[in-house]
């Protein structure tokens, strides 16, 4: 008995597995290495082992000692990996601004040198200067807080203190307050076009709710870079929707509906529209019909028992959709660069770049682990209140 019970629970065991499976390769590997990219910076301790040993007794005053600058020119004379190398040199050279010509310098001239020392200030006079130093320095610990702080626009100064990026350096809270701040509009008009379609095709049988319902569901069967498309081409100044204005007489010019905000928002409220209006349909369908009669018949006009009576029942709905709709939004990549402007880019344009223009993986990994902290601050504000008494419906 006890054997068979043992079998049942190592089948069903089994029969997870493949989930598991899917779950840690496409889900918690690619977190843990988003996480890993941006505090973990190991690039100089490992193309500069015995440089990184040697700076840390260093005081940062001055030029370093000569064991400091030798086991420099040895890690150089050493370094096979010419990839490794490469990630270095880009490393440091967003700290300290010269670091490619000069490190790439140095380690063209130890090689073809076949002296063991070299004097490296008679190779550039730039390695008399303490701040190229200082960046090999502070970027020798495996752990760094340096791409998290930028991702907000800050950077830690020569004592270690935490400042503001010099204005002009950096535009990603700039960016991050944009990503916001068009998710939360697009949210809005998700929600005002979605719950009164949602109370409608609620209210409707037979033939007219699936014609309803399928018109929302539609979108979702096509592609999002279709849909996208599809607005580009009705939003620009000889589009359909300008053609009709024109052609009825209510604008003599076009409007500007295209590479601006107006059309970044009508595309993604589009495209995200069902996310809002199958949750609050779903609320709406255990809500009992007679609600509104008896509202009505208690002295209760349409506004004041919609007011109190069908708008709290829907609350969870809503509150649901909002949630669905502004994290999608907030992560949204293809729409606001095929419809936006140059200023309606949002933080995914910025992670794209990071990630395979400049091959910053430690910055786009900090940006997309911002973004995931919020997520799951929204999603851990709405558990609590989808668990409040006070929450109608709940």
């Amino acid at each position: 008995m006890r054997t068979t019970a043992v079998r049942e629970r190592v089948g069903a065991l089994l029969l997870i597995v493949p989930l598991l499976a899917f779950l840690a390769v496409f889900f918690l590997w690619p977190l843990w290495t988003m996480v890993k990219a941006s505090v973990v910076d190991d690039t100089v301790s490992r193309v500069l082992p015995r440089t990184s040993v040697a700076i840390v007794s260093w005081d940062g005053q001055g030029s370093p000692p000569v064991q400091v600058q030798q086991a420099l020119v040895e890690d150089l004379r050493q370094a096979d990996d010419q990839q490794a190398l490469g990630e270095t040199v880009r490393r440091l050279n967003s700290a300290v601004s010269g670091f490619r010509t000069l490190l790439t310098r140095t380690a063209n001239a130890v090689r073809d040198g076949k002296d063991a020392s070299v004097d490296l200030a008679s190779l550039d006079r730039r390695w008399n200067e303490p701040r190229f130093w200082l960046a090999i320095r502070d970027a020798v610990p495996p752990y760094t807080d340096r791409n998290l702080l930028a991702a907000v626009d800050l950077k830690r100064d020569a004592n270690g203190t935490i400042v503001s990026e010099e204005p002009g350096a950096s535009a990603n809270r700039l960016i991050m307050f944009r990503t916001f701040l068009v998710a939360a509009i697009v949210t809005f008009a998700c929600a005002a076009i979605g719950l009164p379609y949602a109370m409608l095709a609620a209210a409707m049988t037979g033939w007219k709710r699936n014609v309803l319902l399928l018109a929302v569901l539609v979108p979702l069967w096509t592609s999002l870079l279709v849909r996208t498309t599809a607005w580009f081409v009705l939003l620009q100044n000889e589009g359909l929707i300008n053609g009709a204005l024109q052609a009825v007489g209510l604008i003599e010019s076009p409007l500007p509906l295209i590479f601006n905000r107006v059309g970044v928002v009508i595309a993604m409220t589009h495209v995200l529209l069902p996310f809002m209006v199958l949750p609050i349909y779903s609320i709406l369908l255990s809500v009992p019909r007679n609600l509104m009669q008896a509202a009505a018949s208690m002295g209760a006009g349409p506004l004041r028992a919609f007011w109190r009576v069908l708008l709290p029942l829907s609350l969870p709905g809503l509150l649901s959709g909002s949630l669905l709709v502004f994290m999608v939004a907030i992560g949204y990549y293809i729409t606001p660069a095929l419809v936006g402007g140059a200023n309606d880019q949002m933080i995914s344009s910025v992670i794209a770049f990071y990630a395979t223009g400049t091959a910053n993986w430690g910055l786009a990994g900090a940006l997309g682990l911002i973004l995931l902290l919020v997520t799951m601050i929204l999603y851990f504000i709405y558990g609590r209140l989808s668990k409040s008494p006070q929450l109608v419906g709940a």
